[in-house]
């Protein structure tokens, strides 16, 4: 190939890798934007199998959509009415019983000699202990600097989720339009093709939203019902924090798991027992429990209907997005890898046995 104009050649190369540079850079200035549009869309898509439902039932669209818009309002608003008010309350009697606690020099002994005890003479758990309090007064400057700091991300992460629930109340709505403008992109001769794939990967997304929270509110239901009949500590807190945690595929229910019986270890008094056996210790043994039924009899049922993965890609896809997006790309692999699984087996395969 002969190249007329080395010049120009290079100038529009160079010119390419700017506006990839920049391209680059933009996305990255936009990584939030993009993660809550992202979010929105897949709620949407969860959100889209309620309106189908109610279609279906012989409603018109637009009061499909409004009913659908009625209950998520108000769900969020019953949240918010009853379930934020009590979880307020408990955090704050959290935090008074650990400043009393650590304010009674009794306790907090009997504390750190039951934890010695438990950990045994190869751990110095008060020498641990005097070198964490030299360590925060030295630091308390940098560390009052990260409490602000995680107090704005906490009210940024607020700020978010509404703009979240804001934007899927509008792709909800809009849905239709989205996928009639994607499918007019397509050409004709293979317009059919296309949305009938679109279509059953919008449907599995939506199944998978509606099962993952499902399984989380079996979670926190049942998790709630469990600390109030063996007398837990805050169990408004920690069924609420057993939700968020099984929203998360895989690791989210161990790690929500694991939080609330070091809660209950922490907080609960030495003599609360349920029936001779330590409260803390039931509670572990309830979710040791717990994991095995929701891992080989919820799950799979509920999953199996929503998105037909097997469970090794399930678990790749998992790791794969959790490690590239965090915690939006661990809620988003399972569906995608099943999208992807789908054309393959109705795209590919086929091809090649054309061939």
């Amino acid at each position: 190939m002969r190249i007329h104009s080395p010049f120009r050649t290079g100038l529009i190369g160079g010119l390419g890798v700017l506006v990839a540079i920049a391209t680059g850079v933009a996305v990255t200035h936009l990584a939030t934007v993009l993660t809550y549009v992202g979010a929105a869309a897949f709620l949407s898509l969860g959100l889209d199998p309620m309106v189908s439902l109610l279609q279906r039932l012989r409603l018109p669209r637009w009061l499909a959509l409004l009913v659908v818009v009625v209950v998520v309002l108000g769900v969020l608003a019953l949240i918010l009415t009853l379930v934020v008010p009590v979880i307020v309350s408990q955090a704050s009697n959290l935090v008074q019983t650990i400043i009393r606690f650590t304010q009674n020099t009794a306790s907090w002994r009997a504390f750190l000699k039951q934890v010695q005890d438990t950990v045994g003479p190869s751990v110095d758990v008060q020498s641990i202990v005097d070198q964490t309090s030299t360590y925060l007064q030295r630091n308390a400057g940098n560390i009052t600097g990260g409490v602000l700091a995680v107090g704005l991300g906490i009210a940024g992460g607020v700020a978010g989720a509404v703009v979240v629930v804001i934007l899927t109340l509008y792709f909800t709505a809009s849905i239709d339009v989205f996928k009639s403008a994607l499918y007019r992109l397509v050409p004709m001769s293979r317009r059919e093709k296309f949305a009938d794939i679109a279509e059953q990967i919008f449907q599995a997304v939506g199944r998978y939203v509606m099962g993952q929270v499902g399984l989380a509110l079996i979670n926190g239901l049942l998790s709630f019902a469990m600390l109030s009949v063996l007398g837990g500590q805050l169990a408004a807190v920690f069924a609420f924090i057993a939700f968020i945690g099984s929203l998360i595929p895989l690791v989210g229910t161990v790690s929500g798991a694991a939080l609330i019986v070091a809660g209950q270890f922490a907080l609960a008094p030495t003599d609360t027992t349920f029936f001779g056996v330590p409260t803390w210790l039931a509670v572990a043994v309830y979710y040791i429990v717990y994991m095995q039924i929701e891992a080989y009899v919820l799950s799979p049922n509920i999953m199996n209907r929503a998105v037909k993965v097997p469970g090794v890609v399930v678990v790749i896809a998992a790791l794969v997005g959790g490690t590239l997006l965090g915690v939006l790309g661990a809620l988003i692999a399972i569906p995608v890898a099943a999208a992807i699984l789908l054309i393959v087996e109705q795209v590919i395969v086929p091809r090649q046995a054309e061939l």
